[in-house]
């Protein structure tokens, strides 16, 4: 289980006594669920969504028969303030292993203090340990925010072309 240990700077002016939280990046736990489900709520109220999502949803699918996704979290101080969401993809033609980073979200007291980054950095090992050769992550049209966020972590832009179908099962 990968686990990182990093200072978190604070966006709040602090004194000398006080010391900056320790943030850890590292894999979910099942104790984690609630908190992560309560993360993943507010990255979907944030876009306007809805996210009906159940803790025995995320169980199911981080730690059941088939596992489907990986979560990684930004603890501080006991409390999870960060997000990502990696799910596997593949290229057929070439024979390739990918991942992509679902979400990626940060509560917005923490941001701008490298969790973000410590998060993608921890995706990318953990899809290099998955054997991929790749990672992929897309952001809204018009979140130029996130776009100058990924082109910083070397990520490269490309135009998204055709149609996505989508058919319902059962």
């Amino acid at each position: 289980m990968l686990e990182t240990a990093l200072p978190h700077r604070q966006t709040l002016p602090h004194s000398a006594a006080t010391r900056a939280p320790l943030v850890t990046i590292r894999n979910a736990k099942i104790r984690d669920l609630p908190a992560l489900r309560e993360l993943i709520g507010e990255l979907a109220a944030h876009h306007g969504d809805a996210a009906p999502i159940t803790a025995e949803d995320l169980e199911r699918d981080l730690f059941g028969k088939m596992p489907w996704i990986t979560a990684l979290v930004a603890e501080a101080e006991g409390e999870l303030i960060g997000h990502a969401i990696l799910v596997p993809l593949y290229r057929a033609p070439q024979g390739l292993r990918g991942m992509e980073v679902n979400q990626l979200y940060v509560r917005p007291a923490h941001r701008g203090t490298g969790i973000g980054r410590q998060l993608v950095a921890k995706a990318r090992e953990q899809a290099r340990m998955a054997g991929c050769t790749y990672l992929s992550v897309s952001a809204a049209t018009g979140n130029f925010q996130a776009h100058r966020f990924y082109e910083s972590e070397n990520f490269t832009p490309g135009p998204v072309t055709g149609m996505r179908y989508l058919q319902k099962l059962a």
